[in-house]
């Protein structure tokens, strides 16, 4: 369920895009995004810091999209939300005891500190690695090229980097059995 949650306004973005355009899609999203917000609110009492802070910049770049008619806000958008998630992974290991992948794992999985610093470091280059190669298909592409990339391209190489985390998580947990 969790799952679908994340993705549906990323989804409902794609087909409004498909169907109508930016603008439209725009909307779509934030609307979407709003009511992601609600859902989790009701079924966890909760909401963590980072739906907020896409919700935050979602409404304020999707505004300024709609506002000024320009889809490079909401392009924009893509890349400052990745640049600032990676920013927290890095600076989270200097900052505070516990890296960030270390308090999103830790009562799951008790790994040693090293392997969580190099967990936390390898999502934090990952994420600015892809808000600058968004910046980079946003500004040299069209918006057609860049929605398909954000839509595919981006999860395909998430998906891709958490099997790459999932086999060297294996292969740690492996040689601390032995």
């Amino acid at each position: 369920m969790k799952f679908w949650l994340d993705f549906f306004p990323l989804l409902l973005f794609f087909i409004a895009y498909k169907v109508w355009n930016i603008f439209v899609a725009t909307g779509v999203l934030m609307a979407a995004s709003l009511l992601q917000i609600v859902i989790l609110w009701f079924w966890q009492k909760r909401v963590g810091s980072q739906y907020w802070i896409a919700f935050i910049l979602i409404m304020l770049f999707g505004g300024l999209t709609i506002y000024f008619h320009d889809p490079a806000f909401l392009k924009w958008k893509v890349s400052i939300i990745n640049w600032l998630f990676g920013a927290a992974f890095l600076l989270s290991g200097w900052l505070t005891r516990k890296t960030l992948i270390e308090r999103m794992m830790g009562g799951n999985v008790s790994l040693p500190k090293p392997v969580y610093q190099r967990l936390n470091g390898m999502w934090g280059w990952f994420m600015i690695g892809l808000g600058t190669l968004n910046a980079v298909v946003a500004h040299f592409y069209s918006t057609a090229i860049w929605v398909d990339f954000k839509v595919f391209g981006m999860t395909a190489l998430t998906v891709i980097f958490l099997v790459i985390q999932a086999v060297y998580l294996v292969r740690v947990m492996k040689s601390r059995q032995h």
